[in-house]
């Protein structure tokens, strides 16, 4: 048996819905930020004994002020990276809340019309679970990996999934 444990990053990502838009975050606050400056949904990492609804509520109500009342878990997303740990990233919309939207201290929230996520500076792999949500595909296993900021590999519930050429941009 191997002395080497292996250890990963739980987080939540959560896309709050309002009709045909997103809540959306720029992080451009946080100093040493991976996302520096990408649009994302909100979240963030597990605390001790959180489940992923625990995770998702509790960073929803930090980063934006409000109140999930309604949420659909979507799917397990696991990024591989040679720069990061690896990290299974929860992945969450929700369409109901209450409560009004606050400043987040890790950059601007607004609101995105669906339509309009891909001009934004995106991850490439958030490209892709983001047509999944827009499809309502089932509850799916995505695994994303990159070298540096490039996308090299993709895996949907087991089967590689072709990688499009803006994604080695």
């Amino acid at each position: 048996m191997s002395d080497h444990i292996f250890r990963a990053i739980n987080s939540t990502l959560i896309y709050i819905e309002r009709g045909d838009e997103y809540l959306m975050l720029h992080r451009t606050k946080k100093e040493n930020d991976l996302n520096h400056d990408k649009w994302i949904g909100v979240g963030g990492k597990f605390e001790r004994d959180e489940s992923p609804e625990d995770c998702m509520l509790r960073e929803t109500r930090e980063e934006t002020g409000l109140t999930l009342t309604r949420w659909r878990y979507r799917g397990l997303v696991t990024f591989v990276s040679d720069t990061w740990e690896t990290e299974y990233m929860h992945l969450f919309t929700a369409d109901a809340w209450t409560g009004e939207p606050k400043e987040c201290d890790e950059g601007e929230l607004a609101w995105i019309r669906k339509e309009a996520l891909l001009s934004l500076p995106l991850w490439e792999g958030d490209k892709i679970f983001l047509r999944l949500l827009a499809e309502d595909a089932p509850f799916f296993s995505l695994k994303l990996q990159y070298e540096g900021d490039a996308l090299v590999y993709a895996q949907l519930n087991g089967e590689r999934l072709p990688i499009q050429k803006e994604a080695q941009a």
